[in-house]
């Protein structure tokens, strides 16, 4: 079990990574480069300096607002860099200082990014989830979560079923059911998770999925054909999954112990 500042410094480093991923949810959908210009307010344009760009502590200091137009700032990037912390802290606690531990704090960052940015563009970028693919597929071979036959047949199984399911809706109902940016994030999952982890995750997520909209709908917030980021369960899902993954299946009669 990794000691206190094995932790501390895992959740700094995610603190850290979390602030980079603000700007990656920011940016990336809006066709913007990640490095140029430097941190700036977007509605004043004024670069934000070192000392506004702590992660959590300058969104408290500041109390939410730009120090030279005093825009309010979105609650989203304390909460994208406190996730960031809380999954390297838990990833080291749960796989350690490993190939699998390394590997799961990948896997946990590409998801906080793509359930974000999914969340608000309904838009899973392929620059994060083809290269998530060949980074999931990397780690099997060096030892990590899954053995890499499982990982093969995890990114393959993760693209097949979401585009069946694709197909077959849009024959049934002449409409697109989920976009081909899904695919490609179950087929990330299933590089990380392998193939029972992708399956695991889908049938999480289309629960969650399913179980919202009814909500929206009764709360008469929604309607049958209201679009849902299915990406940001999918991310959510394959989040549980990871650590809890091995549990979920053995309950279910998928794995003996």
């Amino acid at each position: 079990m990794p000691g206190w500042f094995g932790v501390a410094v895992a959740t700094a480093y995610g603190l850290v990574v979390g602030s980079f991923l603000n700007v990656v949810i920011h940016r990336l959908p809006r066709g913007a480069s990640l490095l140029r210009p430097p941190s700036h307010c977007p509605a004043c344009g004024a670069p934000v300096r070192w000392f506004d760009n702590v992660p959590v502590l300058s969104f408290l200091l500041l109390v939410g607002r730009c120090r030279s137009c005093r825009a309010p700032i979105s609650p989203r990037y304390p909460a994208v860099e406190l996730l960031g912390g809380f999954a390297a802290a838990a990833a080291l606690l749960r796989f350690g200082l490993t190939v699998a531990g390394v590997e799961a704090m990948l896997l946990l960052m590409l998801l906080i990014a793509l359930a974000f940015i999914d969340l608000e563009h309904h838009l899973l970028p392929d620059v994060l989830t083809i290269p998530g693919i060949a980074l999931g597929l990397a780690g099997s071979l060096a030892g990590g979560l899954v053995p890499a036959l499982d990982a093969a047949i995890g990114a393959a199984v993760g693209a097949a079923v979401p585009y069946a399911v694709i197909v077959v809706y849009r024959w049934l109902r002449g409409a697109e059911g989920m976009g081909l940016g899904d695919t490609k994030l179950l087929a990330m999952i299933g590089a990380f998770l392998g193939w029972r982890g992708a399956l695991l995750t889908l049938g999480l997520a289309a629960t969650t999925g399913a179980a919202v909209g009814i909500a929206l709908i009764v709360a008469g917030k929604g309607r049958r054909d209201t679009e849902l980021p299915f990406g940001t369960f999918l991310a959510g899902a394959a989040a549980v999954v990871l650590f809890a993954g091995s549990a979920l299946l053995l309950a279910l009669g998928w794995v003996r112990r």
